[in-house]
This record gives structure tokens, sequence and C-alpha cells, in this order.
């Protein structure tokens, strides 16, 4: 605004200087007519300026610092910082019914080109992604359709996993097992949403592709096999302040892109509740998957047909700026032996500011890769 005030100011006192040559060279009509010119002129200013500050492109992004400070019984231990993640949004309006979202994502701070697995041969952890590119149309006032690179609609974290949106330095265990977050696909979608409170997603999509290791079958739309698409289909409830309910369905007809071998189609089941009432939120989600396998596929893919689990978590805010948590996550990736895992977790959020966090947690485990606990310290921001 103060742009917008020192140019009409300065019109003003050109005008001025050009008619305060001998003042009686300058009628009373006269001077009503320029000032009517300069009122003219200064408004075109204003609604150039005002366009010109409101873009139809958008940037934004997000990232986030991770310390981990880990040991198992065995004398194990992990001792790690990684900026974990750096994201960049860019974004486009093209008209009030087309636009276009996009997330290009870095992980684990640096990447070169190739990574034998060896850490002395100068290869890094990391990689480039493109984590969403899709164009959005309106159908109506309540309907849109999506196409391109899109998040699967399913729990909390898959679509919305900003750092100051969740508790905890890294992502529930859940969403690493389970759900494969990130988690995304290329395809098309549906989305309704309506003054009731309801809203609907359906998805054809790329499928997995790696049988029953889920997190692993990921293809991440980069030279998808697509021999076997699959479909998604959420439904969410917000019509009462503070809650929401959710649940998606999925279906894939082959787990690996391959129908000549043992294993087939796969269901995902979830549902999730979250309840916010004042300072307290509680939360509770659930995942299933029941994979199709042979009778003649091996004992291990036989065992992980089903693949489960879920979490409980309570939070509270303490002020503003300052929330503490618990949280109780359970998952069964199936296999051989004793596959039941727990982790338990809690800690505290800092806001400095409604887009930046810094966090804190302990973690205790009971799992079979081995029962790592310790302290995770993190900070992140969004913009």
């Amino acid at each position: 605004m103060k742009h917008h005030s020192i140019t009409k100011n300065a019109l003003f006192t050109a005008i001025f200087f050009a008619i305060a040559q001998p003042v009686l060279a300058v009628t009373d009509e006269e001077f009503r007519e320029l000032q009517e010119q300069f009122n003219i002129l200064a408004e075109q200013v204003e609604t150039n300026s005002s366009q010109s500050a409101n873009s139809d492109t958008t940037v934004g992004g997000y990232g986030e610092l991770h310390y981990n400070n880990l040991s198992n019984d065995n004398g194990e231990s992990t001792k790690e910082m990684d900026f974990h993640r750096f994201v960049l949004f860019f974004n486009h309006q093209f008209n009030d019914k087309t636009r276009f979202f996009s997330e290009l994502e870095l992980e684990h701070g640096t990447i070169n080109d190739t990574n034998t697995g060896d850490p002395d041969d100068g290869s890094s952890p990391g990689s480039v992604a493109i984590e969403q590119a899709y164009v959005q149309f309106d159908l109506n006032d309540n309907t849109k359709i999506n196409a391109g690179v899109l998040l699967v609609p399913v729990g909390f974290i898959n679509e919305t996993h900003e750092p100051p949106t969740f508790y905890g330095v890294e992502r529930n265990v859940i969403n690493k097992f389970i759900i494969p977050t990130t988690w995304r696909e290329g395809g098309a979608s549906l989305t309704g949403n309506y003054d009731t409170g309801f809203s609907y997603d359906f998805a054809v999509h790329t499928g997995l592709s790696n049988g029953t290791n889920i997190r692993a079958g990921r293809q991440k739309v980069a030279e998808a096999d697509a021999s076997n698409l699959a479909s998604t289909a959420r439904i969410k409830y917000t019509g009462i302040a503070g809650l929401e309910l959710g649940g998606t369905l999925q279906y894939q007809d082959d787990m690996t892109q391959n129908s000549s071998d043992d294993i087939g189609s796969a269901t995902m089941l979830e549902g999730h509740v979250r309840w916010n009432f004042s300072d307290v939120t509680l939360t509770a989600l659930y995942t299933q998957w029941n994979i199709d396998v042979a009778d003649t596929a091996s004992a291990t893919d036989k065992l992980k047909n089903v693949q489960n689990g879920g979490y409980l978590e309570a939070s509270y805010k303490l002020t503003s700026k300052w929330g503490i948590f618990a949280r109780q996550n359970q998952w069964d990736n199936g296999g051989i032996g004793d596959t039941s895992n727990t982790q338990t977790d809690f800690g505290f959020n800092f806001w400095p500011h409604e887009d930046v966090v810094i966090k804190a947690d302990y973690q205790l485990q009971n799992n079979v890769a081995g029962n790592f606990d310790g302290f995770n310290l993190g900070v992140g921001y969004q913009f």
C-alpha cells in the first residue's frame, strides 16, 4: 500500500508543478478537469499494482532437519543428523476453473548420480522426486477432476505432511510400513465436497509392483508398469466442528504387475477418526491389506497375505505455542516367526511461529528388527 500511496503522490506533485505556473493561466474549470484526469490515472495505477501483486503463480515449500539418537539391547546404536526433506511447491492458476499443483522434493540433503550401497564410494542416500504434479479442473462448485501425479487419498499423513501439522519428529511408523507414505501414483481422480460436511474421492491410477512387500512396491510414477491399474475410493465427514471421520478402500488386481506369478490381487481398507475439543485432540487409525497369495507361493509370501497396523494418539495444547503428545503404534507385515511390532512415542512440539516447529520425542520399541529406543530432535517449517 505504501507503494500505491507514493505513486499517487508523485502523480499529484507532477500535475501540481505543471499547473503551478502563473496561477491565472489555469481556470477553475480547467483545474477540475485536471483533477478528474488525475483521479482516473491514480485508479489505473492502483489496479495495475494490485494485479502485479496478485500473481497467478505461487511458490511455497517445507523442510525438516532430524537428529536421531537410538540404541538397542545388542549395543547397536544410531546417532544421525539428516536434512530429511526439502520440498518446493509450484502452483499456477490458469483461470477460474483450471489450476496446476506440484511438489518437487529433495530427500537426505544431497544426491549423486549413483548409489552402489557402498558407504565409501562417494555416493549419497538422497533422491530427487516429483511428489505431486497434476492439473485440476472444476466441473461445478462441488466437483473437480484431477489428472497427473497424485497423492493417494488415504489416512492423515499421506496428503498433509508438512512438519508443523503433526506431532513427532518422524512421521509415525504406520505411515511407513502399512501405508507407504509418501505414496503417489499416476492417474486421474474425481473429488466432491458438500456443505453437509461429506466429501469423496475416487481415483484410477498406477499400482504397487513388488508383491507382498508393500513399501518396496511403490513405483513413484517413474516409467511405472501400468499393466494392472488400481482403484481407490475414500469418503470423509467433517460436518461436526472438531470431528473428522474417514475411510478408504483400494483394490488392485495384481500386486506384481505380472499375472504369471503366485501373487494376485489385493484389497486395502483404512479407517480413521480425529476429534478435537478445546485443547485436546484424539486420533485413531487402522489399516489392513488382504493379498491373494497362491498355494504354490513361498512360505514367506503365504504368511504375508494379511498385513495390518494402526495407532492411537492423544495430544494437548498447553498454550498456543506448546503442545505435548503420546502415541501407541502396532503393526504386522507378516512373515515367518513373530512379526508383531509395537512402538510408543511421546514428546512435545514448540511453534515459535505457526509455520515453524521445534520437536522432541522419545521412542520405545518392541520390534522384530531390534528394539531401538532413544530420542529424536527436529526442526521444520512451511511457507
